[in-house]
């Protein structure tokens, strides 16, 4: 089971009828994943939230902090690049206004008797090349918007320093140092700034599960170690006031949170917001830390779902359906939660236009964990195939991550 689906599943085990039912393909494939989802509580949120954005800004990286403002054509039709045959991704995935701009796979490594971290390997797109280049050096990598820089934690979380990189030549151009350890980014839908979510240890550490006789394991749960988080501005480099926002109680408790449960911008970019494993699945910050209410097209986002809000605003991408398909989604009113339509689409990632989107699918074996990239539209049984299927393998880097950002 891939990181997002450990999201997902850790998630709804936690508020089991309290929030919308877990994605699977009939009453025999729910109970699978309840079986499957006791194995793990390791989250992670706010990666595509990192990397969406529809009218963009793409800092310069050389001293003196000056910006080279590349507004994104949304007017102007992209090509697709599909390559069907490639898991690994080795060459550019893209459809519409996104791109497949990193992808990772993640494995557990040991660091005691008793721990293990959940460690990330990145396949990151070069824009010159157009080929994904692997690296081990980042825990964390968010793309921001135009595919030219990215923003990297180094791997010893949590960190005191944020790396921003030149996608082309692989080079760190300059390191934004922190007054509170970092633990996850995420880039504005302008890529003006970051959030950085604060942690006081590694999120992605966890006890080893123990090993029972006949199969299994029991995994012993941990709390969150989340501080708070810091917006800073790219091109400075300059933090806006630290704000506290605590990691809510302990396991049991109403308010706890997942290990890693990061911090990402509003839609508008003036609050900050996580999910949370109860009802209503997330909670928003003004910048000063002070819980407020959604926006008002945000109340029936799941911070699960990836795609989140169309490029319009006009839809929310919802989660499984499985009725008219065996495998698809909802498509929402973001401002009453009303089904509109189901779309192909297991899971779904990312929007490629209005009525477009970048989905994990299942193939003609009916696997739900053999899943592949797919190009799907609304009110369409297209379904184009943009990658091949990736593993079923828990733990391997077979089982890899998507992280799409706006070209």
């Amino acid at each position: 089971m891939n990181v997002d689906e450990l999201v997902r599943d850790s998630l709804r085990e936690q508020a089991e009828g309290q929030t919308p039912a877990a994605p699977g393909l009939a009453d025999r494939v729910l109970g699978l994943r309840r079986r499957r989802r006791t194995r793990r509580l390791v989250s992670t949120a706010a990666t595509v939230a990192a990397v969406v954005a529809v009218s963009v800004a793409v800092p310069m990286l050389e001293s003196g902090g000056t910006r080279d403002v590349r507004p994104a054509d949304v007017t102007q039709p992209h090509r697709t690049e599909a390559h069907p045959d490639q898991s690994m991704p080795s060459d550019l995935i893209a459809a519409g206004r996104t791109a497949l701009a990193a992808y990772y796979g993640t494995v557990q490594v040991a660091r005691s008797k008793e721990t293990e971290v959940a460690t990330r390997t990145y396949w990151l797109l070069n824009p010159v090349t157009k080929k994904y280049v692997k690296t081990t050096k980042w825990s964390w990598v968010a793309v921001a918007p135009g595919l030219k820089t990215a923003a990297v934690l180094e791997q010893n979380l949590p960190a005191s320093r944020i790396g921003l990189l030149d996608l082309a030549s692989g080079e760190v151009k300059r390191w934004i140092e922190v007054d509170h350890t970092v633990g996850g980014l995420a880039f504005s839908r302008d890529g003006r700034e970051l959030v950085a979510t604060t942690y006081s240890e590694n999120p992605d550490l966890r006890p080893i599960p123990k090993k029972l006789k006949g199969g299994g394991e029991v995994t012993v749960e941990t709390r969150s170690h989340r501080t708070g988080f810091s917006v800073i501005d790219v091109a400075s480099g300059k933090a806006e006031p630290w704000s506290e926002v605590g990691a809510g109680g302990g396991v049991g408790s109403d308010d706890m949170i997942n290990p890693r449960q990061d911090f990402a911008f509003s839609r508008d970019g003036s609050l900050v917001w996580s999910g949370r494993p109860m009802d209503p699945g997330y909670q928003y910050y003004d910048r000063d830390g002070t819980e407020v209410a959604p926006p008002a097209d945000a109340k029936y986002q799941r911070w699960y779902v990836d795609a989140g809000l169309s490029p319009d605003g006009s839809l929310l991408a919802g989660d499984f359906a499985g009725k008219k398909y065996k495998t698809s989604s909802w498509i929402l009113d973001p401002r009453t939660g009303r089904q509109i339509t189901e779309t192909h689409g297991q899971q779904l990632l990312a929007w490629a236009s209005d009525d477009s989107l970048v989905a994990w699918d299942i193939g003609k074996d009916g696997n739900e964990f053999h899943q592949r990239l797919v190009l799907v539209t609304l009110h369409s049984d297209k379904v184009v195939p943009l990658s091949d299927f990736r593993s079923t393998k828990d733990g391997t880097l077979g089982r890899w991550d998507p992280v799409f950002a706006d070209r």
